[in-house]
Order: structure tokens, then C-alpha cells, then sequence
């Protein structure tokens, strides 16, 4: 038996990176998984190579009709709403002086509008005694350059999560974030530079060398806490951030 056994989850931007180590390994632990992701192919993708248990939703997570589109979705295939994963989110590196307006409002659109309307559309669906997890970052801790408007968006998830827990406490709802540190995600290439760029091998190469397990991580470590925190293992938990990051911020 998997720990997910029987249990339904929601894991939004689902077809790469973490969002899909998450989606295939709560799929491989017994759950039924709807994962979100802005393009149909790759989603298609993703859903064909999780296959028994993955359904594929096409949507962006900043629009609320893309949102309704999924809910409606599990609604009609009779399901609920045990395990959600507000995974969604956009980051590029833009220094102060060079922030535009369609860059703020991008990450503010998808990473904080984004979490808010993914958990708060979803509330009628979620069972008692649901997990959410939400993604917030390392860099809330730090205070990297360029990473400016990306950090306090992530910061905000923090709170989120903080607050969301209190608010859901009376039906059993635990509310935990997760800060991965550097994994090595296509979401990652294309914010430092672009695969196979040298400014994408001189970031990373900084980047590890502060780990001080003394490599990125990969979407299966964070998949592995992400087990923990939606299961019954952690049923005591709520309201904390989990980093998985190597030890970068903690030693």
C-alpha cells in the first residue's frame, strides 16, 4: 500500500521540474493526480509518463477561469480534494533599476494572486483533514541580487501559509510551505541565463558551491518531503517551512 492510497491530489504547474517529481511520485504512492500546466504538450507528456492515476488540465494558475476549468473538473469525476500541492510559479533574475511593470506583474500574478485563488477556489472541494502544501523559496532567507520582486513574492507564500493554517484549523486542514534550494529544474536554467548558456554554468556553479551537501538537488529530494508532508507522517505538522535545500541556508 502507498501512503496516498485512495487520497486525490491537485499538483499545479505539474509538467516539469519539482511540480512533476511531485505529480509522479504522489501518483506512484496511490493517489489520483490532476497537475496543471500552461502548455498541452508537455503536459500531455508529463500525464502519458506518470500514466495509471494522472489526469492533465491545461490552465495558468493567474487565470481564474483556468482555475474553475480544473475544479469543475475533479467536481465531475466525483472526487475531492486531499492533497494540494500550489506548485505554480515564475522567476527571472532582474535587478533594482531595471524592474519593468510586466515583470511585476507577472510574479505577483502567478506566485502570490496565483496561490491565493489555487487554494481559495478549491476550498469547497478540500476534505477534512486535507494537506496543502505551498512552494515558497529559500531566497525569503537571503537576499540575492536580482532576485528582488521574486523573493518578496515568495515571502508572501510564507505567510500564507502561516495564516492559512489558522484560518483551516477547525476542519483538520494543515497548511505547510516547502523552500527547495538550487534543484536542478528547467524552471531554474531559464531564470539564470538559459540551457547550455555560460551564464547559466557560472550561476549554478556559485550556487552549488554554497550547498554544503555539495550538489544541487534534484525534483526527486523535494518529492520525498513533499511524501511526508502530504501524508499521514506528518499529521502534526502544520503552519512550518520545510527547506530542502542541502543544509544552504540552515548551516
Amino acid at each position: 500500500m502507498g501512503q496516498l492510497d485512495g487520497k486525490t491530489a491537485v499538483v499545479t504547474g505539474g509538467s516539469e521540474g519539482i511540480g512533476f517529481g511531485a505529480a509522479q511520485r504522489f501518483a506512484g504512492e496511490g493517489a489520483r493526480v490532476y497537475l496543471t500546466g500552461r502548455r498541452q504538450d508537455v503536459l500531455e507528456k508529463a500525464v502519458a509518463e506518470i500514466g495509471r492515476g494522472a489526469v492533465g488540465v491545461v490552465g495558468d494558475v493567474a487565470k481564474q477561469a483556468d482555475l474553475d476549468r480544473l475544479y469543475d473538473r475533479i467536481a465531475a469525476d466525483g472526487n475531492r480534494v486531499d492533497v494540494l500541492f500550489a506548485n505554480a510559479g515564475v522567476g527571472a533574475v532582474v535587478p533594482l533599476g531595471q524592474i519593468t511593470e510586466e515583470h511585476l506583474d507577472l510574479l505577483l500574478g502567478v506566485n502570490v494572486k496565483g496561490t491565493v485563488f489555487t487554494l481559495q477556489k478549491a476550498l469547497p472541494l478540500l476534505s477534512d483533514n486535507a494537506s496543502i502544501i505551498l512552494a515558497s523559496s529559500i531566497w525569503t532567507e537571503e537576499g540575492p541580487e536580482g532576485f528582488g520582486v521574486y523573493s518578496a513574492t515568495k515571502t508572501a507564500v510564507r505567510s500564507f501559509a502561516r495564516t492559512w493554517a489558522n484560518e483551516l484549523k477547525g476542519r483538520g486542514i494543515r497548511v505547510n510551505a516547502i523552500s527547495p534550494g538550487t534543484i536542478a529544474t528547467p524552471g531554474l536554467s531559464n531564470a539564470i541565463g538559459g540551457p547550455g548558456s555560460e551564464q547559466e554554468k557560472q550561476v549554478m556553479d556559485y550556487l552549488v558551491s554554497r550547498i554544503p551537501l555539495g550538489r544541487a538537488g534534484t525534483p526527486a529530494d523535494v518529492a520525498d518531503a513533499l511524501v511526508f508532508l502530504a501524508s499521514a507522517q506528518s499529521r502534526f505538522i502544520t503552519g512550518i517551512e520545510l527547506f530542502v535545500d542541502g543544509g544552504t541556508v540552515q548551516v
